[in-house]
């Protein structure tokens, strides 16, 4: 899959609100390219607006991949992800056509450059039977299974990491082999780094705070808890990722008449400010010389 790397792609990182998307739209109309989504969270469905998605204007102006395409109830790694792009390359998406990854994934942007391990695509009557005995039985119960058939991967993990200590169990059934060795085989970059443009987009921190505020502002105007009532809905696993977006804990709470709006609107917009901080980081010591940082214009609420 995915056999020939993607030559002349655009690469667009970033922190939250930096307004990559904005410049990833900029440049798919002067270059008619495909953007692709970069970022964890933007893959899952159900949530819109509480990740800050394309809406309906932004599809219209360029064509986007692999947008709110995961359901909630599906954990998505990088490999996902990767293998996700290994098919758009493999179905003819990006052929003759400039491929524009944008998103603020850093895990993701280092996955296309440099590649990563290559996980065996698990069978989903296994992976669905882990995650239903994580949920029933509890996640040290399941690393005392993975300690018996496994040791040397249990070794690594704590007992109350229940999705890694799951992941470990299926990979171990579905493929023989441990997690472990797959990590240890890497894969091919997808990006000739090479003749890849790669940007940077920093915001100063007040700046990039007051947008972070705005945009939350408008998020519960445009509808996030409703978002967050039909996750709700679904009765997930607290502990899938998805769960875990900014904003789901949090206007969980009003929903359940715990807090006010105002309260929960203050503790995302304090939640969205330190994870766009520990983009920044990760970002600043994990990206070489080599991508291009540019200081951002301030705009409303750009993402």
């Amino acid at each position: 899959m995915g056999e020939g790397r993607l030559f002349n792609a655009v690469l667009i990182a970033g922190p939250t609100a930096s307004g990559k998307s904005a410049l990833a739209l900029e440049t798919a109309e002067r270059t008619g390219g495909v953007i692709i989504n970069t970022d964890s969270m933007q893959g899952y469905a159900v949530l819109d607006v509480l990740t800050a998605r394309p809406g309906p204007a932004d599809l219209a102006r360029a064509p986007h991949a692999l947008y709110g395409h995961v359901p909630p109830a599906t954990p998505y790694s990088t490999g996902a992800w990767l293998r996700d792009v290994m098919r758009l390359i493999d179905d003819g998406t990006l052929r003759d056509r400039v491929g524009i990854f944008v998103g603020g994934t850093g895990l993701y942007f280092r996955a296309l450059l440099g590649g990563i391990a290559e996980m065996p695509e698990i069978p989903a009557h296994i992976r669905d039977r882990w995650r239903y005995h994580l949920l029933e039985d509890g996640s040290s119960k399941l690393h005392s299974i993975l300690q018996r058939e496994d040791p040397e991967t249990a070794a690594t993990l704590k007992p109350s990491d229940g999705q890694r200590i799951a992941r470990a169990l299926e990979v171990l059934e579905g493929s023989g082999r441990s997690i472990r060795y797959w990590q240890s085989v890497r894969g091919k970059p997808l990006v000739d780094a090479g003749s890849a443009r790669k940007s940077i987009l920093e915001v100063p921190r007040p700046a990039l705070v007051t947008r972070i505020g705005r945009r939350l502002d408008a998020m519960v105007a445009q509808g996030a808890l409703d978002e967050v009532a039909s996750l709700l809905r679904l009765n997930l696993d607290p502990g899938l990722p998805a769960m875990k977006a900014i904003g789901v804990r949090e206007f969980s709470a009003v929903l359940r008449g715990e807090i006010e709006i105002s309260e929960a609107l203050m503790l995302a917009k304090v939640a969205t400010a330190q994870y766009a901080k520990r983009q920044v980081t990760w970002f600043r010591h994990q990206m070489d010389e080599s991508w291009q940082r540019h200081v951002a214009v301030d705009k409303p609420f750009e993402r």
